[in-house]
């Protein structure tokens, strides 16, 4: 009989010491999670202390650049990475990027005005954005096609937990001990996954590699981002003299956009392109619907902001679920089909969400409906995942996850900035809202027909 974790890592009795929890890679795919859990708790809990902070640090009036700060350096950081590890392996952007990150969260922590605050918080943004692609080839070079799936599954796993409990552990250490100490005690958290890890990264496969960095891809990069924070400053504040931001990072982030991304993206060419451009339509279409749940539940149900959160969780439990499915050795063949369904389920759950704005529908509505949509999106992002490792040549797993990241961060940026700007002219309707997020998930039902490459 398997055990439970060897279930997990889909593997048989006859083959426990070649699964992802075997003795061979052990030590790394516990390295990865525990990385990745930090990441992820850390990205739950902000939320909570951050109100606290601004206030304590006289900043309010700077709240929204703490969050655009930390996505606009991970964006650069993102595109970076890949150009580092295609050039020199993933061992050195993957622990320069924890040791940014970790250099934030006490730059965080120990801030005494809020601008040192919202500096600290691009430096984790920087260092998150080189971590996660790093861990992307690190997959792609250290694990057998095979057992790819397995660990794409172990990513999702790894955020459940810190996002159920996450808020809580947060407003307990907010509330007894200080809002600091949220991002001062994760660092010392930080060093036991790199010992774990270091053997196993050290005896990687090296891979082919280029002999110097692509210094117009960082350049576009850095043009993306740019024009990613002028539209994210625009979004939050609605004046007439916003549009001047927001042109200007329209026409930033536009053609560096095009140029970034592999060739065929926005035209969603069969391959690699349309696999690029499905994860930003996935993750834009969730987290447009998924930012005005908890608003729309508030103040139109009257539900608690606690009861609120809790109606997404059922979400992040399935999302776990279906990582768990897509790893088994029987989906293998139909991993395309899958992914349509996938986005077919995210669709269907977004549409059915804003049905609670009908009295007499139970507001309970929105945890079903969100427990789809997790399924749905954990279908579709790890499958992607695995596609596009598939579908990348030997050297170039570090760009081609680099655009898959670039991708996920534009269509969340996009959606949701568009989302935001449809609820503020329909004067607070949430209708525009979820039928723009529908909308986009059906077409990425219509693009995941076009991941298999032609012949």
């Amino acid at each position: 009989m398997t055990t439970t974790a060897d279930a997990i890592a889909g593997r048989s009795a006859a083959d426990t010491d070649e699964g992802v929890l075997g003795r061979r890679y052990r030590a790394l795919t516990l390295g990865i999670v525990s990385v990745v859990s930090l990441i992820a708790f850390e990205a739950s809990a902000v939320n909570t202390a951050m109100p606290v902070a601004a206030r304590a640090l006289d900043g309010i009036g700077l709240y929204a650049f703490s969050f655009s700060a930390f996505f606009t350096a991970s964006l650069f950081a993102m595109v970076l990475s890949g150009e580092w590890c295609d050039r020199a392996g993933p061992l050195a952007p993957l622990f320069s990027g924890i040791a940014a990150f970790g250099l934030g969260l006490v730059g965080a922590g120990s801030a005494q005005q809020m601008w040192m605050f919202v500096a600290a918080r691009g430096v984790q943004g920087a260092g998150a954005g080189l971590v996660i692609v790093a861990l992307y080839v690190v997959v792609g070079r250290a694990y057998p096609e095979r057992l790819r799936p397995a660990v794409m599954a172990s990513f999702s796993a790894a955020w459940v937990v810190p996002v159920i409990v996450g808020p809580l552990v947060a407003g307990s250490v907010t509330e007894h001990l200080g809002w600091r100490w949220v991002f001062l005690a994760i660092p010392v958290l930080i060093v036991p996954p790199l010992i774990v890890m270091l053997p196993a990264l050290r005896r990687m496969p090296a891979g082919q590699r280029s002999d110097r960095l692509d210094r117009r891809r960082i350049l576009l990069a850095l043009a993306v981002a740019a024009g990613a924070g002028l539209l994210q400053y625009a979004g939050q504040d609605l004046r007439p003299l916003s549009a001047v931001p927001a042109v200007l990072g329209l026409a930033l982030l536009a053609p560096a956009a095009l140029r970034l991304l592999p060739r065929g993206t926005f035209r969603a060419g069969r391959g690699l392109p349309a696999v690029v451009l499905l994860r930003g339509i996935a993750q834009g279409s969730f987290l447009a619907a998924e930012s005005f749940v908890p608003l729309m539940l508030v103040s139109e149900r009257g539900l608690s902001p606690t009861l609120a959160g809790l109606s997404l969780t059922g979400g992040g439990l399935s999302w776990a679920l279906a990582s768990f499915t897509q790893s088994r050795s029987w989906v293998e063949p139909h991993r395309e089909r899958l992914v349509v369904l996938g986005m077919t389920l995210l669709a269907a759950a977004i549409a059915l969400a804003p049905t609670v704005l009908i009295g007499a529908v139970p507001a309970w509505t929105v945890a079903v409906a969100w427990v789809i949509g997790g399924y749905g999106m954990g279908l579709t992002i790890s499958s992607g995942a695995v596609l596009l490792l598939r579908l990348s040549r030997k050297g170039e797993e570090g760009a081609n996850s680099a655009s898959l990241q670039v991708s996920d961060a534009l269509g969340s940026i996009v959606l949701v900035g568009v989302a935001g700007v449809l609820f503020a002219l329909g004067g607070r309707a949430f209708v525009p809202v979820f039928a723009l997020a529908a909308g986009c998930a059906l077409t990425g039902a219509y693009v995941a027909t076009r991941l298999r490459p032609r012949g």
